[in-house]
């Protein structure tokens, strides 16, 4: 994506983050600044996570049990908090993304109608 096109970070929906996480901790635990690029990798760049939005979001997942953290080092030999999904997070992310689906399909419907 060029450069002087604004990426989508604040126009993503409540709770996206969130989901985005969780689905990036089905891979495995990472620490934060993995999980970030796996996100921004992962939406071709679109999507560019703060450390003032991600942060939040993982002591939020944390506080609802739906992911655990670990303290360990990182690829450059740095202490590290590492985060990982626990069972209570891989069925939310379940929810989550059943609802996402719904919410795709309905917005889909009024922007593109069946009967133009």
């Amino acid at each position: 994506m060029p450069r002087h096109e604004s990426p989508l970070q604040s126009e993503m929906l409540q709770g996206t983050l969130d989901m985005l996480v969780l689905r990036t901790l089905v891979l495995g635990p990472a620490h934060g600044h993995t999980i970030a690029h796996a996100i921004e990798r992962g939406s071709g760049d679109v999507l560019q996570i703060e450390h003032g939005s991600l942060y939040p979001a993982l002591h939020r997942l944390e506080d609802r049990e739906w992911i655990a953290s670990f303290w360990g080092t990182s690829e450059n030999n740095r202490k590290a908090k590492y985060y990982r999904l626990t069972p209570a997070g891989r069925k939310q992310l379940t929810v989550q993304t059943t609802r996402w689906e719904q919410v795709v399909r309905a917005i889909g419907r009024i922007l593109k109608p069946a009967t133009e």
